[in-house]
């Protein structure tokens, strides 16, 4: 097919009429009381719709308030209602996501004047499994202490429309759940007995029928490896087929695809298996594979689980033995030419591990591989697919940590981390190691799973500029590898009044953050901030143990205060945000989780406290192997990677403060770096324009108060 016949396919949407939709005269003046129209995010979605039109890659940042999910919505819809084609809407956050389906999208269909379908798609593990927990429910003898937890969720079950477990009343535990909910390998398809009131294949009909599937960035991503392993990009796979894509919140999307694609294991993860298929006890054995030995031609092969399973367990215990040796007194190592020889006792540890889990899922197989057709109806047949499929993924990452040194594009790193304590077991080791393999880049991933084989992809975000260009953003994601002539750009700032709303101010006498008095420093600091905003303020730290000891300190110096000075770990995140936005005078202590994301409009929080600039520290085995390999191309790490990083997260961290354009507030900044150091002006150039000053604490404590309160 030649060019100019692809371009005459598709239908194009009137930019102007896209527009009106949400202009001065438009539907929605007419359906809105509070309607006010905003240039910006008109001319946003005219945008967006040329990018469908034009079948462009657009990298569009749309500052807090513009409304971008209309922006995006509208074009979207009419798009896909005109050219019969599905559009997949991907965010990072399942707050966005529900406010999609609940609020921005019943609306859209108003303001268009059109019904449409949309679905909210999650990942298939998050229904339950009719089948499954049939199965479950007939065997609860074998579910120690587990039995109540299932009758209840077997109770919801029957009235449930929809079987997503964020429907349920209570949460139950990840062990109940794993064994019930939904998974690939254990789906019998159409010859299930549950097949017709199967709550995974209701709501894959509905997205078959789709204009419009909301997902979050996991579930696409995972959609993504499956094409890239053979699914191919004209059937359905993990969703139904699509070729235009729009990434809301995108600035997240190189560590969700990261993370996605990053393999790990620890030893709970295998044990849980291992005691699934084969457990013995008191000289009576039992588990999956017992059941299957019964239905199997190669039902002596599975004599072997015993001494196998001791060898995996043996080899585990030395795995872990010989990794906290090596970590001693360090949370992480990274497995590499530096390190190669210190690992050596730990790779043989290994190589035992791999050949004994190796030995065992090959007697799994063969087990299976002797069972009748008419026999592979079993729930054991079905289950036991499940486990072997994550068992053999685990021989694998073992066996790329002893060959790392051919896998140069990946990350080999250990980790030693703590149970909480009400999981530790009388006896048991608080302390366990995970093993990780991540890849280096994800950019050639993300442009040959995503950029090349789809029309229209749509990235937008409040965040996507370090400094004054997308640059950092769209190298790191793969973007600028599809070409100038098919990308797009643009910036719509916020209509928000930050020069009159927004004070911005950093202590000249604070000491600088590498100085030994600065914690201290801080924690003198934190209450005459907070005296002086009356609370309504939120703290970001870059570290829990400086959040702790702050935390600490503050609450003892602040005894007669009359708001809660709580901090993240006390509770639930979402109740503690709840309580936040509430009580009018709290305060919250927090780091990693509520710098972006986090949505807290009004009086509730008048002050964002940013203690340091949010750089990664330099033991996040990742982040140095990324630097090293800038640092090997000649690039300068700092520049290029660790500056903007932080500044991507600085940017989210100060959008917590206005989220509407009443919103009036102070961004403390208690790292005087951000003016005394060169790359500072990166940080300041790409905030929005608002007083700023740098004066001492005293000054800046009584300017605070007089800006909140005046």
């Amino acid at each position: 097919m030649s060019e100019s016949e692809e371009k005459v396919e598709h239908k194009i949407v009137d930019e102007l009429e896209a527009g009106n939709y949400i202009s001065n005269g438009g539907s929605l003046s007419k359906i809105s009381d509070s309607f006010e129209e905003r240039p910006v995010q008109v001319e946003l979605l005219q945008n967006i719709v040329r990018a469908f039109n034009e079948e462009k890659i657009a990298v569009f940042e749309a500052g807090t308030g513009v409304g971008k999910s209309y922006s995006y919505l509208i074009p979207s819809v009419l798009w896909a209602l005109l050219n019969h084609e599905r559009v997949i809407v991907s965010t990072g956050t399942i707050n966005l996501q529900q406010q999609l389906c609940e609020k921005d999208i019943p609306a859209v269909e108003k303001i268009i004047g059109k019904k449409f379908k949309y679905v909210l798609l999650k990942g298939r593990q998050n229904y339950v499994c009719m089948r499954r927990l049939n199965d479950a429910a007939s065997i609860l003898d074998l579910f120690e202490g587990e039995s109540e937890e299932l009758k209840k969720i077997a109770d919801w079950a029957q009235n449930s429309p929809t079987g997503s477990k964020s429907d349920m009343t209570f949460m139950p535990s990840e062990s109940v759940w794993s064994k019930v909910n939904s998974e690939s390998d254990a789906c019998m398809g159409k010859k299930c007995p549950f097949f017709g009131e199967c709550f995974v294949m209701k709501v894959r009909k509905e997205a078959a029928n789709a204009n419009l599937i909301v997902v979050n960035h996991h579930l696409l991503f995972a959609d993504i490896e499956s094409r890239l392993g053979g699914a191919g990009y004209d059937d359905a796979a993990v969703l139904p087929p699509y070729r235009h894509i729009v990434f809301d919140e995108a600035h997240g999307i190189e560590n969700a695809a990261t993370s996605f694609f990053s393999e790990s294991v620890n030893r709970f993860k295998l044990n849980k298996l291992i005691n699934q298929m084969y457990r013995h006890r008191k000289n009576s054995e039992s588990g999956h594979l017992c059941s299957l030995a019964i239905l199997s031609s190669n039902e002596e092969k599975a004599g072997d689980a015993f001494e196998l399973t001791n060898k995996i367990k043996l080899a585990l215990t030395n795995v872990e033995i010989a990794a906290k040796d090596l970590l001693s007194k360090d949370y992480t190592m990274r497995l590499y030419d530096a390190t190669a020889r210190d690992f050596g006792p730990l790779l043989v540890a290994i190589g035992e591990l791999t050949r004994a889990l190796g030995s065992f899922t090959g007697v799994i197989r063969e087990v299976m591989e002797g069972i009748d057709e008419d026999d592979k109806d079993a729930p054991c047949y079905w289950e036991s697919k499940v486990i072997l499929r994550h068992l053999e993924s685990y021989v694998i990452l073992l066996k790329n940590f002893s060959v790392w040194d051919e896998k140069r594009d990946d990350v080999f790193w250990i980790q030693k981390k703590r149970l909480p304590p009400d999981m530790v077991r009388d006896g048991s080791d608080a302390e366990y190691v995970i093993l990780t393999q991540t890849p280096l880049d994800i950019s050639h991933l993300m442009n040959e799973g995503v950029f090349e084989q789809m029309s229209t992809v749509v990235c937008t975000s409040a965040t996507l500029k370090t400094g004054r260009d997308f640059n950092y953003w769209m190298r790191r994601t793969g973007v600028t590898l599809s070409g100038e002539e098919r990308i797009i750009k643009g910036e719509f700032p916020s209509p928000f009044p930050y020069n009159k709303n927004m004070l911005f101010a950093v202590p000249c006498d604070a000491p600088l953050p590498d100085n030994i008095q600065f914690q201290q420093w801080v924690e003198m600091a934190l209450p005459r901030l907070i005296q002086a905003a009356a609370g309504r303020t939120l703290v970001l730290f870059t570290s829990y143990e400086s959040l702790k000891s702050a935390h600490r300190t503050v609450v003892a110096s602040m005894r007669g205060f009359p708001g809660r000075i709580m901090k993240q770990g006390d509770d639930d995140n979402a109740k503690l945000l709840e309580a936040f936005k509430k009580e009018n005078e709290s305060v919250l202590f927090a780091t990693d989780s509520f710098w972006q994301g986090v949505d807290i409009p009004g009086e509730s929080l008048s002050q964002v406290i940013i203690v340091k600039l949010p750089f990664t520290v330099p033991n996040d085995p990742v982040f140095v192997a990324r630097a090293e390999a800038i640092e090997k191309r000649g690039g300068s790490s700092f520049m290029e990677l660790s500056v903007p990083e932080a500044v991507i997260k600085f940017r989210q961290g100060i959008g917590r403060l206005i989220r509407r354009s009443d919103d009036k507030g102070v961004v403390v900044v208690l790292d005087r770096r951000i003016y005394e150091k060169r790359y500072g002006t990166i940080f300041t150039a790409s905030m929005p324009e608002c007083k700023q000053i740098y004066e001492p604490l005293s000054e800046i404590s009584h300017r605070i108060n007089s800006f909140i309160f005046g």
